[in-house]
Order: C-alpha cells, then structure tokens, then sequence
C-alpha cells in the first residue's frame, strides 16, 4: 500500500490566533489517534498567516475516510469554527518517493 499525504492550507477565522486553533483541535488529535492508517500530523504557519495541517497516512483510501469522518463524526468539533472555510483548499497525494532518515 502507497502512503499519502494530506495537506490543507487555510485561514484562521477572524480574530483568532494558532494557539486558539490548536487549542481547538484537542478533540481532532485524539479522534485522529484512533484512526484507521494515521501515520502523524504537523500543524504549520506560514509567513503570509495561512495555516498548513500535513497529515501522513498508510493510504490515500484511509485519508479520504478520515476527511468525511471529520465533517460527520466530529461535526460538533470547535476545530470548524476556527477555520475561515472560504479559504480551505484540500488535496490528499499518493506518495511516489522518500528520503531522508530520522524525525
């Protein structure tokens, strides 16, 4: 099985700041824990404020699982409030090359 990468770029909603949002995602980083081929996640900020989530899984099938889970299971989850969904853009990549050693 090829693993893939998630990666969603967005920004914040009005007023909030990245420990505000990663305050907001206690109950997404447990839930993802629990998930079916969940490798890891980094949460990035870019120069320009936009947020960068990069999520590593076993496969682009068990990513995709995990991104309708997310609107359904946690649909409740403060996590969407501190998004400004207007400026979400999503795409999960099946891996083709690695490199490198250590984290």
């Amino acid at each position: 099985m090829t693993e893939a990468v998630e990666i969603t770029t967005f920004r914040l909603a009005e007023g909030l700041t990245m420990a505000d949002f990663i305050a907001a995602n206690a109950d997404v980083a447990a839930w993802l824990r629990e998930q079916p081929g969940f490798i890891s996640r980094r949460i990035c900020e870019r120069d320009d404020g936009y947020v960068v989530d990069v999520l590593l899984w076993k496969s682009a099938a068990a990513g995709r699982r995990a991104a309708a889970g997310i609107m359904t299971e946690l649909a409740g989850s403060p996590v969407h409030a501190a998004i400004d969904q207007a400026s979400v853009d999503w795409t999960i990549s099946a891996v083709r090359a690695t490199s490198g050693g250590g984290s």
